[in-house]
């Protein structure tokens, strides 16, 4: 297999515009964990069209789950059958750097940043260790999510600090129906939505600047122990919550408010779909802050191949899939969850004039504004440490909040004794 066109910084348009040049095809394996069947026909057409131009290049998709993929990955790379392209998160990356699985795109992150402008905020997880080490895809930020006409009813304003919120979600409830639907489940759902609260108080940084675990403090402790009181006011079945529920318990209008990285599809399809009616907003921030934050971090995609062809012929399917024309078809693979990662993208017509986009375009303007504010945990001091890929596998934020509304310790005593978790994982 010889490509015949070096793939460097000069060449890098003509080598886009033009096509490969291989003596035989080259084929890409990518693991993605976009299970769902209409995100999956979408990639599947994206891939078709792509590969329909680059005949010499072929990129086949393979679909994980991201409850399997952190054990997954490194035993198939270390059987030597991992892939050749890999969707990814901040903390997976670590994962998969560790074993040395990750190769470095400083290259093609430069080229494409230059060409289409990466936000800031969606690429700062990825660049450590003087590397960029995966090129974002598309951008979440979890949002509260509300109807206008059940606010209205009971006569409240959205609410902006936490006693606002805790009064509105007293008064929506009662008949059957529930203020608020926040998960408690020891899942990754649960871990995002604590952390929604936590960057609202004060406790965004788990880590000092010296690697060692800042999870115990008060700051801490006041985000869990508001979070329990909101989980009361949550149906009872909410310890054994994922994504799906959450969204199931506000289409129903069970739920008059949920923390969500998006309804929008299932509102559309499975509620009112009254785009006039949904109300989206930041999430309410502690009576003692004076602005809003929330968890938000772009999902990536790794080049995880040795191969110098192979790596050369991913590059070119990563550039392909940023070019705006291409860029808006992928985002909208699930219309109104994933955000652009890119300022030509973010004006890009093949995003907004999707039915969906266009339909919700003041909410999803929204969720973009509330993005700019946006966190992750173990990603916040300008240092990354290896050690958040476990806490985060091991779901220590969420179990830490289980042990508060499921086994009925304090915030204080089960914020201690997730620290001593977490700080055990961190010598390791």
């Amino acid at each position: 297999m010889k490509l015949t066109r070096l793939f460097t910084a000069a060449g890098f348009a003509a080598l886009l515009l033009s096509g490969t040049a291989y003596a035989d095809p080259v084929k890409l394996t990518l693991w993605h964990m976009e299970q769902p069947p209409h995100r999956v026909q979408r990639m599947q057409e994206l891939l078709d069209e792509f590969n329909k131009g680059h005949p010499d290049i072929e990129v086949r998709q393979e679909p994980q789950s991201w409850g399997e993929v952190y054990a997954k990955a490194p035993a198939a790379f270390a059987a030597g059958n991992g892939p050749d392209l890999l969707f990814t998160i901040p903390d997976f990356t670590t994962v998969l750097k560790k074993i040395d699985a990750v190769v470095p795109v400083d290259d093609l992150a430069k080229d494409l940043d230059a060409k289409h402008g990466f936000v800031p905020a969606t690429i700062a997880p990825y660049k450590y260790d003087d590397h960029v080490w995966a090129i974002p895809a598309y951008n979440m930020a979890i949002s509260l999510w509300y109807r206008n006409s059940a606010l209205k009813n009971a006569g409240i304003e959205v609410p902006k600090t936490w006693s606002e919120w805790q009064a509105a979600a007293e008064k929506l409830g009662g008949d059957g129906r529930y203020g608020i639907g926040l998960p408690a489940n020891k899942q990754l759902y649960t871990d995002q939505t604590v952390y929604s609260l936590m960057v609202n108080s004060g406790a965004a940084d788990i880590y000092k600047d010296d690697g060692s675990i800042d999870f115990d403090k008060p700051e801490t402790v006041k985000a869990y122990d508001f979070y329990s009181k909101l989980a009361k006011l949550s149906p009872a079945d909410n310890a054994s919550w994922t994504w799906g529920e959450a969204e199931a318990c506000f289409a129903s209008n069970t739920c008059g408010m949920i923390l969500q990285f998006s309804v929008i599809n299932t509102y559309d399809t499975q509620a009112e779909g009254d785009a006039a009616d949904l109300g989206v907003a930041a999430v309410p921030h502690d009576d003692g802050q004076k602005e809003s934050a929330t968890i938000s971090y772009s999902n990536a995609i790794m080049l995880t191949t040795k191969d110098k062809a192979k790596q050369d012929a991913a590059k070119v399917f990563l550039a392909w899939l940023l070019e705006p024309a291409n860029y808006g078809r992928f985002l909208t693979m699930e219309p109104g969850l994933f955000l652009p990662v890119t300022n030509d993208g973010a004006k890009a017509d093949s995003f907004w004039s999707d039915k969906v986009v266009t339909k919700y375009k003041p909410q999803i303007e929204t969720m973009i504004a509330n993005s700019q504010n946006g966190k992750l945990f173990g990603f916040t001091t300008g240092k990354v440490f290896p050690s958040i890929g476990a806490i985060s596998a091991q779901n220590l934020i969420a179990e830490t909040l289980q042990h508060i509304v499921v086994d009925g310790q304090s915030a204080a005593d089960a914020v201690k004794a997730g620290q001593a978790k977490m700080a055990d994982i961190a010598k390791k």
